[in-house]
């Protein structure tokens, strides 16, 4: 805790004399500072041991606990008018919100491809939250920490000085703004006009893996869902390239014009990477734009056992990816990265009168980031990011993909030694899709929807229990316990836990039982 300072001086912001006669306002000017600078830092002091008390004992709670309706309703309250303390507004938050978080802290989340935080992110949140800088532009020094931390990316990916990059909320807005930057290249006019003076539609190129923000990209921009071709994948869900190329020919002799094609770097389901460098020459020799989406995948480039896996990476025109995933910087902080720093510029940028550039002074600098994406007013997200790398280091977040990687294939290991389990999907990075099936003498009812039921049961009551938070997905019709693996906390050990709290779970559900017509195994 801090020494109490000695007695402050004037403050201008504290209470003044009240305004001569005939003055709009009367009585005291209003701040929200404290009017206790001290006892404002004891309760912030102990908020901040609170916090990595929360961090160092993330072992020890369940990994996720409903919200009783008791939280609920205490929390569903008419609008608060009248003032309360901190340390009382501090006890709500601790009782009613932080004992039900979604748990991707814990080391048996497994459910999403959620990044598990950091200590030290705490400490980069705390500090840009002080300095509340805007980041849309302006010359500042947050200002270029984001392009350090751009610059950085940069290198990490082989792309020249001349490109473009901008840190967004993640990965749906970069692939939101990648496939602008690549329709408006196409469609120069689209700005103005949008897209009635185009003679032809657009159409754009996916894998039937690839994930659902691309599609609502795809809508948001004018182009339509429709326009989005999905193409079907290979056994080891990556995007079928013949396929692919017979498509973008079949709507060239319809008419239509081909502008896009979009690889995914581990997909949402499987962790599949699409064959890359075989995109990059197909769209070189189609004159398409490539993009990747490479929310979590891209991030291979760290690791040497692991980067072969995303070859053909550098190549791409544009790139969106993830520091909240497996560099588990706090949420939110995504980036994108445009090959041609003009094309990205000619899709966004706009000076009204009150942005004006200057020479010199705070207005000063001459590109900024609203130049590059659709907001102006912009947290600072790169600080976060920029200590994470700083504090941490480039190799240490390698080892630790690397290492999740590995227990996935520890766990595929587990899984194939276990008669009632079954693998749904190779492995290819660190999502593993199962399920579990009853061993023989169990209920003869446990097949197709049923069988889709009772794995859907399993999960949830894993959830209930504390114990894991996998997902679930569908793949080629079928059900699947889906664990990923994006925690810089999880052991072997607990997939060992995982998988006897499926089977245990699973038997106890699979046993047989007598049951009246049409009630299902899971009733």
């Amino acid at each position: 805790m801090p020494s109490k300072p000695p007695e402050a001086v004037d403050d201008p912001h504290r209470s003044t004399p009240a305004p001569a006669a005939g003055e709009q306002f009367q009585g005291p000017e209003l701040s929200l500072d404290p009017d206790d600078w001290y006892s404002f830092a004891a309760s912030a002091h102990a908020a901040l041991d609170d916090a990595i008390e929360f961090l160092r004992t993330a072992r020890q709670r369940p990994v996720w606990q409903p919200v009783p309706q008791s939280v609920r309703a205490a929390l569903n309250t008419s609008i608060p008018l009248q003032e309360q303390s901190l340390d009382e507004v501090y006890h709500e938050f601790k009782e009613l919100i932080l004992p039900y978080s979604t748990g991707n802290t814990h080391p048996r989340f497994f459910g999403w491809v959620h990044g598990a935080g950091s200590a030290d992110g705490v400490v980069a949140e705390m500090l840009a939250a002080a300095m509340n800088a805007n980041c849309g532009g302006r010359d500042h020094g947050a200002i270029y920490v984001e392009r350090a931390v751009v610059d950085w990316c940069k290198q990490l990916f082989a792309m020249p000085d001349s490109a473009s990059g901008l840190l967004v909320s993640g990965t749906s807005m970069a692939n939101l703004i990648a496939l602008a930057v690549a329709r408006n290249a196409r469609a120069e006019q689209s700005r103005a006009n949008g897209l009635r003076d185009h003679p032809r539609q657009l159409v754009a190129y996916a894998s039937s893996e690839i994930h659902q923000c691309v599609v609502k990209a795809m809508e948001i921009l004018g182009l339509g869902a429709a326009s989005l071709r999905r193409i079907a994948t290979d056994g080891e869900f990556r995007i079928d390239l013949r396929a692919l190329g017979e498509r973008i020919a079949a709507d060239r002799e319809r008419g239509l014009e081909p502008f896009c094609v979009v690889g995914t770097a581990g997909t949402v389901n499987t962790g599949a990477v699409d064959d890359l460098e075989g995109l990059a020459a197909l769209c070189a020799a189609e004159q398409l734009w490539f993009h990747v989406d490479g929310a979590f995948g891209a991030l291979c480039v760290l690791s040497d056992a692991l980067k072969a896996k995303v070859k053909g990476i550098e190549r791409a025109d544009s790139l969106a990816f993830d520091f909240h995933k497996w560099m588990h910087v706090p949420y939110d902080a995504g980036c994108i990265l445009v090959r041609r720093g003009d094309l990205h510029r000619a899709a966004f940028s706009m000076r009204p009168p009150y942005l004006g550039a200057m020479p010199r002074g705070l207005a000063g600098a001459a590109e900024w980031p609203c130049d590059l994406g659709p907001e102006l007013s912009r947290g600072f997200r790169a600080l976060k990011v920029w200590f994470a790398i700083k504090r941490h280091g480039m190799r240490r977040f390698g080892e630790l993909i690397a290492q999740n990687c590995s227990q996935a294939r520890y766990l595929a290991e587990l899984i194939s030694h276990e008669p009632e389990l079954e693998l749904l999907a190779p492995v290819s990075l660190n999502i593993v899709c199962f399920r579990y099936r009853p061993p023989a003498g169990g209920d003869p009812a446990l097949v197709g929807g049923a069988l889709d039921l009772l794995n859907e049961e399993l999960v949830q009551d894993l959830h209930e229990s504390g114990v894991a938070a996998p997902s679930t997905t569908r793949l080629r019709g079928r059900l699947a316990i889906r664990v990923n693996i994006t925690n810089h906390r999880s052991r072997r050990a607990d997939f060992d836990l995982l998988v006897d709290a499926i089977l245990s779970a699973g038997r106890r559900r699979a046993a047989p039982t007598t049951r009246a017509p049409g009630t299902s195994a899971s009733a």
